[in-house]
C-alpha cells in the first residue's frame, strides 16, 4: 500500500477548506512550510480593496505586469514562474525586488474562466536555495487545486446570494400553477388556458391571483420574467406587449 505524499495531504486539506479565510490561516501556512519559504501569500485580485492600505500600494506595484516581469509571465502564461526564469542575473531582480527576503521568488496562478483571479506567491532570502524547476512543478499542481477550489467556492457563494435576494421560491407555485404560467408564455388568454386545462375561466384567473401574490408581481410580464430567471426554463413568450402587461383578467 503507498503512502500519502504530503503534496497529496495538501490537496485533501484544499479540498475541505470553507472559506477564503481559512484558506490563508490553515492552506497558506502549509504551503510555506511544503517549499521551506520564508514568506508566502494568497492574493485574489477583487480583494485587494479590502487589504491594508499601506500594502494594497505595494502589491499595486509588486503584481504590477509593468513593473515586475513575474506578474507579466504569469498573466500572459498562466504557469508558475520563479525570478530566475524572467531575469538575466539576482542583481537584476535586486533592482526590480530589494526585499531581502525576496531574493528568491515563486508565484503561481490562480484561473477561473480563462482568466486570472489571484496569485499564490514563496519567497526565500539569500541565504536560502533558490527555487527549482520541481518546486515549480508542484506549484503548478498545487495552483490547478485552488483554482478548482476557488471556482467552486466562489460559485456556490453566488448561488447563496441570488437565493437570498431572489423573492421566487422553486416551492411556491404548484405543478397546476406552472402550467399556467407556460400557457401565460405562450400568450394563451385565461379563456384559452381554460379550455386546453379542462377548467373554468375563473378557476384560471383565481389561479393567477394566487401566483402574482406569491410571486410578488402586479403582471403577467413580471411573473414569466421572473420565471424565466429561474430553473423553470419557460417557452419564448409570443405575446404581444400589451397582452403582456396584462393583469389576471384577460
Amino acid at each position: 500500500m503507498s503512502m500519502t505524499s504530503p503534496l497529496q495531504l495538501l490537496f485533501e486539506a484544499i479540498d475541505q477548506v470553507k472559506d477564503e479565510q481559512e484558506l490563508r490561516s490553515q492552506i497558506l501556512p502549509k504551503i510555506g512550510e511544503y517549499f521551506a519559504a520564508k514568506r508566502s501569500g494568497i492574493f485574489f485580485f477583487d480583494q485587494l480593496p479590502l487589504v491594508d492600505s499601506n500594502l494594497q500600494k505595494i502589491l499595486k506595484v509588486g503584481l504590477s505586469i509593468e513593473h515586475n516581469p513575474v506578474a507579466r509571465y504569469l498573466a500572459e502564461r498562466h504557469a508558475p514562474v520563479h525570478e530566475a526564469l524572467v531575469t538575466s542575473s539576482p542583481k537584476v531582480w535586486t533592482m526590480i525586488c530589494p526585499r531581502p527576503d525576496h531574493w528568491h521568488v515563486m508565484a503561481g496562478p490562480i484561473v477561473s474562466r480563462g482568466q486570472l483571479m489571484g496569485v499564490v506567491g514563496c519567497t526565500r532570502d539569500r541565504s536560502m536555495p533558490a527555487f527549482d524547476t520541481e518546486n515549480l512543478a508542484d506549484l503548478s499542481a498545487i495552483c490547478l487545486h485552488l483554482s478548482v477550489w476557488a471556482a467552486t467556492v466562489r460559485a456556490a457563494k453566488l448561488c447563496r446570494r441570488e437565493s437570498q435576494h431572489q423573492p421566487f421560491k422553486t416551492s411556491r407555485l404548484t405543478p397546476r400553477e406552472l402550467q399556467i404560467a407556460e400557457l401565460v408564455a405562450l400568450g394563451r388568454t385565461n379563456a384559452g388556458i381554460g379550455r386546453e386545462l379542462w377548467i373554468t375561466e375563473n378557476s384560471v384567473k383565481q389561479a393567477l391571483k394566487r401566483m402574482f401574490r406569491k410571486l410578488e408581481v402586479s403582471s403577467r410580464a413580471e411573473m414569466v420574467a421572473q420565471l424565466s430567471a429561474t430553473k423553470y426554463n419557460l417557452p419564448t413568450v409570443k405575446m404581444s406587449p400589451s397582452n403582456l402587461m396584462q393583469n389576471t383578467h384577460q
